[in-house]
């Protein structure tokens, strides 16, 4: 699937984006966005995200609106943390690193220019801590990311 971004965070002209099926329903970008269109059936013109607001009808979804959706799940489950924009990153690249993805590939999937997201992978032990002890053989191939380099 292949669509255009008109901006972007890094691009204010925008890019061109691609995303390739997957086989998990609960994965697949396409199926996603097929559920989405039936839940929130909007005009042709109307933003890619909007959604069905009960009182003003359909409205461009906004980064805060799926944050606070995000929030609200999360705080729904007990112990579960609070999760922020970076955490999903986080949490989006250890999935593609557990299935043995090349973090270069991951990168390229992410828009990545730098190596600052190791950063971040670095920070967050106790999100990589539960995977890694539930698939230890994964600690090998993930040290070159999560462990700071020896000087």
């Amino acid at each position: 699937m292949v669509f255009h971004l008109p901006a972007t965070k890094c691009l204010t002209k925008g890019e061109t984006v691609q995303c390739a099926p997957q086989d998990d329903p609960i994965t697949d970008p396409f199926h996603a966005l097929q559920n989405h269109f039936h839940l929130n059936p909007a005009t042709k013109d109307a933003h890619l995200f909007a959604w069905s607001h009960p009182i003003r009808g359909i409205r461009p979804l906004s980064k805060y609106k799926v944050m606070r959706k995000i929030a609200k799940a999360a705080k729904s489950h007990i112990g579960f943390p609070n999760l922020k924009g970076h955490s999903l990153c986080i949490g989006g690249t250890l999935f593609y690193l557990l299935k043995e993805i090349p973090f270069d590939v991951i990168k390229t999937m992410g828009r990545w220019s730098g190596e600052s997201f190791t950063l971040y992978l670095r920070h967050h032990a106790l999100v990589l801590a539960p995977f890694l002890q539930s698939k230890p053989e994964t600690l090998n191939s993930l040290k070159q990311y999560i462990l700071p380099p020896v000087q």
